[in-house]
């Protein structure tokens, strides 16, 4: 009995182990995924000034014959 009970134990540390690995990654995944949603939202915003940019510009250019 006593030894069915370590070995219980053993996993249950395991276990417990396993769960603050996995919550640690999990905390990385989670900025990682904050960082890439920033980035994405700073490249849609330099594209759309681009775009911007690129319309008065054309605006400028004159009317084809």
């Amino acid at each position: 009995m006593n030894t069915e009970l370590e070995a219980l134990e053993a996993k249950i540390e395991q276990v417990v182990d396993l769960v603050l690995k996995l919550r640690a990654e999990n905390e990385v995944l989670r900025n990682q995924m904050a960082a890439a949603e920033a980035e994405r939202l700073h490249l849609r915003q330099t594209m759309t000034a681009a775009r911007e940019r690129l319309e008065k510009l054309m605006d400028k250019l004159p009317e084809e014959s």
